[in-house]
């Protein structure tokens, strides 16, 4: 049987960080229950995508997780399948399903490793970080997959980062808090990711698996350092 895209996705951040013990996919939601979940998450989730979305709730010693795709979305990637190629034509596409799934796999590895403060801001961000250095590196599989024998290209990268970072505005956000989550982490993303691009493939692998052992405030300092040594 072919695996799904969203399988796959899942399979290799498992086999990047730590097995999650679900399939993902059971967590995907439809629109009615988007709409009541992003009523429970209040006034600031209204401004949030209403493409791709990921709802976290604890309830005791449990975690249930919504993964929302707008039915655009998935079209887009059914008729542009990136498996087939990427462009400009499926690549924002691509950014937003990869972001929920890591979104929802890391939600899910820190729970069980005992983290609970889901509703605190560190955790949100720290999950907002995680998932734009992710998506940088499946992004660049994907290039490199197509490039075949050929090196993946400084034209590719800036490319990347151009839908992956530039074109995000923070800024436009009314909400605050919300405008400073995204605006932060993008901007450490970026800088992290060009710290990656400057090591081999295993000296990445072992990086990223430190990295994300790490809290919000750790792998801020983290960043901070390289960008202060001059290493990015």
């Amino acid at each position: 049987m072919n695996e799904t895209l969203f399988s796959q996705i899942q399979r290799l951040f498992e086999r990047t960080y730590a097995q999650v013990g679900i399939n993902l996919e059971d967590c995907l939601i439809d629109r009615a229950r988007c709409t009541q979940l992003s009523i429970l998450a209040g006034r600031s989730a209204r401004e949030l995508s209403e493409l791709a979305r990921t709802f976290l709730r604890q309830a005791g010693d449990q975690l249930y997780v919504g993964i929302y795709y707008s039915r655009w979305l998935i079209e887009q990637l059914e008729q542009h399948d990136p498996r087939g190629g990427l462009s400009n034509r499926n690549i924002r596409s691509l950014i937003m399903f990869v972001e929920e799934i890591n979104h929802a796999l890391h939600a899910a590895l820190q729970f069980k490793s005992g983290t609970r403060e889901i509703a605190s801001e560190d955790f949100a961000r720290n999950l907002e970080l995680q998932a734009q250095i992710d998506t940088y590196l499946v992004l660049l599989l994907f290039v490199a997959f197509f490039r075949k024998t050929q090196r993946v290209s400084r034209t590719d990268r800036r490319w990347l980062r151009f839908h992956l970072f530039a074109r995000q505005c923070p800024e436009a956000f009314r909400d605050k808090n919300l405008r400073g989550r995204y605006l932060e982490t993008s901007q450490l993303a970026a800088s992290y990711t060009h710290y990656l691009d400057t090591l081999n493939g295993m000296r990445r692998l072992n990086e990223i698996r430190c990295f994300r052992s790490l809290d919000y405030g750790a792998k801020r300092e983290r960043i901070l350092a390289l960008m202060d040594s001059g290493a990015n």
